[in-house]
This record gives C-alpha cells, sequence and structure tokens, in this order.
C-alpha cells in the first residue's frame, strides 16, 4: 500500500508531499485563470495556484482579485518580478508567468503578495483592433481624395518630369551648379 501511495502521488505530481510556500499575487482583472493553473518561474513549472478570491481593496479602492499561489521551495521570487497570466498557444490553458526580479531585492516568503500585471482583456483587445482598423479606412479614405485628384496628379507627373530633368542636367554637366552666373542687383 506504501508503495502504491508513492507512486500515485508522484504521477498525479501533489505537492502537498513537496516543501515550499504560499504566495498571493493580486491583480485587478484574472482573465479566466482558473484554480490548479500552473504557475512557472522563468518559464518552468514550479508550483500551482491553490485559490482565487475576489476581495475589496482600501488601498486602490476597487475589487481586486487574489491569487494563491504555491511555489516550490527553491523557488528565489524577489519583490520585483514580475507576474501576468498568459495562454499556452492562442486558445491554450491559463497559467501565471513569474518573470525574475533582480537579487538586490528582498526575497518573497510565506503569505507576501506580489502585484501582478493585469493582462488586456479580449474585448479591450477586439475594441482597439477595431477603432485602430477605422483610422486606418479613413487614412486611405484620404489619401485616394489626394491622389485621386487630377490638379495633384499633374503637379505631381510636373515635378517627377523636372527632377529627371535635373537629375540629367547634372549627370551630364555636374559643373553648371558650382559656377552658376549671379544676378546682377541692376537687373531688377
Amino acid at each position: 500500500m506504501v508503495i502504491l501511495s508513492v507512486i500515485v502521488f508522484s504521477i498525479g505530481n501533489f505537492y502537498s508531499i513537496k516543501r515550499g510556500y504560499n504566495l498571493d499575487i493580486l491583480f485587478s482583472f484574472a482573465s479566466g485563470i482558473s484554480v490548479g493553473a500552473p504557475v512557472r518561474y522563468a518559464g518552468v513549472e514550479v508550483g500551482e495556484v491553490k485559490d482565487i478570491q475576489v476581495y475589496f481593496d482600501e488601498k486602490e479602492d476597487r475589487p481586486m482579485v487574489r491569487l494563491v499561489v504555491w511555489v516550490a521551495q527553491n523557488t528565489w521570487i524577489n519583490e520585483d518580478a514580475k507576474a501576468n497570466i498568459n495562454t499556452l498557444g492562442l486558445l491554450g490553458e491559463k497559467y501565471l508567468e513569474i518573470r525574475p526580479g533582480t537579487k538586490e531585492r528582498r526575497l518573497l516568503g510565506q503569505d507576501d503578495a506580489l502585484r501582478g500585471q493585469d493582462p488586456i482583456s479580449t474585448e479591450e483587445l477586439t475594441r482597439e483592433t477595431q477603432e485602430t482598423l477605422k483610422k486606418i479606412d479613413n487614412m486611405v479614405g484620404s489619401l485616394n481624395k489626394i491622389v485621386g485628384d487630377e490638379e495633384v496628379r499633374a503637379s505631381f507627373k510636373n515635378m517627377v518630369s523636372n527632377f529627371e530633368a535635373l537629375s540629367e542636367d547634372l549627370k551630364n554637366h555636374p559643373w553648371k551648379l558650382l559656377f552658376r552666373p549671379k544676378k546682377s542687383r541692376r537687373g531688377k
């Protein structure tokens, strides 16, 4: 029974047997992460989300989300580490990613808190994309009006012709540019 229990716990990746500690990661928006989601530190899985709580934060004067995460004992998370919620692939599982901080800053311990970087909601991303597409559409419409004007086309063609003539003249007679006769003031 003991051997069978050890095998089951090893396969099930039970963190209760391993040594570690709990941290609170605070967000304004949790982006659909759930209990049991993996916690990765520098890209390596080191723990899991144990609990999710919604509470009112007096300091920020708004509702906040607290993720209670368990991380392995040998995970050294500094107080300036960056935490954000990511997705495996485009539509995959949500997980918590913690990027290391600097070694000069204090290490977090049992029940310390770290403020996470709030993810952008899908609705907000969609709205911003639509606004950007409208701006591009307006810019293309304005550009079409300018390019579609016959006077602008004629002026542009004239400018290109003048540039070609100047370019040809400089190629054939470069000295003309250096020895241009000055206009006298009497001729005015």
